[in-house]
């Protein structure tokens, strides 16, 4: 979705009862959908059906990721270092060579860079991104494209300002594999998911609609199954707090669901082929699955045996997911799925499109007065040409009144009101850009341009929105229409 007046994608609103839902409970559509076709719905458990508290696990997961790399022999100094959780962005990449991280629009143009927290000039930004095209498939880059990542992004960050303080020489490359390394060490052994497992309340916000939404999707005859890549005891905890208790026809949380798989390896479970194994429970030994049956878990997997096994393949299937690469890019790849992306900093989005709306209008205006002006620019460069040409431009014949002289002055003063324009502008854009994110400005955007970010959400989801519960404000059956996508000839 674009947020401004260039909107391409479209927030589709149930009509017939006279109300208009708030923005951030609407879902935007890239691709038309009808949801009468939908068979199964599919979802992804963190960050989808469960909702961190996204400063509190930031918070956490910092603490315990610096801690990991003291105890790697790094500077106990370290654990005093400053890191702003609120610093990273989704849809960033970090190069790992120059200890850069960086914003790009869908053309692989660099618009934002800081190394560590530091912003880089312009000149040095154009140094190091816009003398060859980047290429952000190698390894020398690392996309942060979860909320998951923003943790291990604002270590790094801080890491670099601590050591480039020092005066340290530092391999931010071997910095990095080490941030990364230790905050999975840091999920591995409990120090982040078992805290979490025990605070819920803290780290989680419970949704009291999602219980209905998923219940009205059943109604309607949609089978529903549970996805994730969690492990069945957390998944066990995590469920039992998202939807234990919360509709009487429900006796636990299995029973909204008519598979269950957890410990998938997304995006290898799209990828490659592993067996499913049924869980017996903790410190039981698995059994190898040929059937998936309702209120069982199961562990692994694949997509081509998942299809096999349910019966529907294909645009029969609709996931939910956060997840650009692991839930969204690999099921579009592998499989014919049709995704809802959940984006949660859309609520904040949002209200910021909504509050830099006069700022949006002001810039429209200047870039259609810069146009005029250009226009009027080149049509008087081609005068004074004209008028050398004849002769009437050399020496004394350049008086105060002569025609040479007159074009000169308007050529000048239009130079002055493009200048003032150009300034005008980019202070409108720092504006807007402070609103979205004090650093990265929009998640969706740069510039007049969509991200990075943006671009992969447009290529991927058919639908995106805020939380899943929204689906419970349309009718199971609702058609999704996508705009008709306009190339820039065809507007006029």
């Amino acid at each position: 979705m674009l947020l401004d007046s260039t909107t391409k994608g479209t927030a589709t609103v149930p009509g017939g009862n006279g109300t208009t839902l708030p923005v951030e409970r609407r879902i935007y559509t890239n691709r038309s959908l009808k949801m009468d076709q939908i068979e199964w719905v599919g979802f992804d458990m963190d960050y989808t059906l469960a909702i961190y508290r996204q400063a509190e696990i930031d918070r956490l997961s910092i603490e315990a990721t610096v801690k990991k790399l003291v105890d790697r022999g790094y500077p106990p100094e370290l654990a005093e270092a400053k890191y702003d959780e609120s610093f990273p962005l989704r849809g960033i990449l970090i190069d790992k060579q120059e200890g850069n991280l960086l914003k790009m629009d869908r053309f692989k143009y660099v618009a934002k860079a800081f190394h560590g927290s530091r912003e880089l000039s312009r000149d040095k930004r154009r140094e190091l991104y816009q003398q060859r095209r980047l290429r952000a498939d190698t390894d020398r880059y690392h996309w942060v494209d979860t909320l998951y990542a923003l943790p291990e992004a604002a270590v790094y960050a801080g890491a670099v300002d601590f050591f480039d303080a020092r005066g340290d020489q530092v391999d931010y490359a071997l910095l990095f594999r080490d941030i990364r390394e230790s905050i999975d060490e840091a999920h591995r052994d409990g120090a982040i998911v078992d805290v979490i497992e025990h605070n819920l309340e803290r780290f989680v916000a419970r949704d009291n609609e999602l219980a209905s939404t998923l219940h009205k999707l059943r109604s309607a005859g949609k089978k529903l199954f549970l996805l994730t890549n969690s492990r069945a005891g957390y998944t066990e905890s995590m469920m039992t707090f998202l939807l234990g208790g919360a509709l009487q026809e429900y006796p636990t949380w299995r029973h909204y669901f008519d598979v269950v798989v957890v410990a998938s390896s997304k995006p290898k479970f799209f990828t490659e082929r592993r067996p499913f194994f049924e869980y017996r429970g903790k410190g039981e030994e698995s059994t190898r699955a040929s059937r998936l049956e309702r209120l069982k878990i199961y562990e692994g997997g694949n997509l081509g045996e998942f299809e096999r096994l349910i019966g529907a393949s294909g645009d029969e299937v609709l996931y939910v997911g956060d997840h650009i690469y692991g839930d969204i890019l690999r099921s579009k790849k592998e499989s014919a799925w049709r995704t809802i992306m959940i984006v949660q900093e859309m609520a904040d989005e949002l209200r910021a499109a909504e509050e830099s709306r006069e700022e949006f209008a002001e810039i429209d205006q200047i870039e259609l007065r810069r146009e005029r002006l250009m226009d009027e620019l080149r049509g008087r460069q081609s005068r004074l040409k004209a008028i050398e040409r004849e002769g009437d431009g050399d020496g004394a014949e350049r008086d105060e009144d002569s025609p040479w002289r007159a074009e000169k002055r308007a050529i000048d003063g239009i130079r002055v009101l493009l200048r003032e324009d150009e300034e005008r502008a980019r202070s409108l854009e720092r504006t807007i850009d402070e609103r979205f994110h004090h650093g990265w400005g929009s998640l969706f955007k740069e510039g007049v341009e969509v991200s990075s970010f943006g671009d992969q959400v447009e290529e991927y989801a058919c639908l995106y929105t805020t939380k899943v519960s929204n689906l419970g404000c349309y009718s199971p059956t609702h058609y999704f229409r996508s705009p008709r996508d306009y190339m820039p000839h065809e507007r006029g």
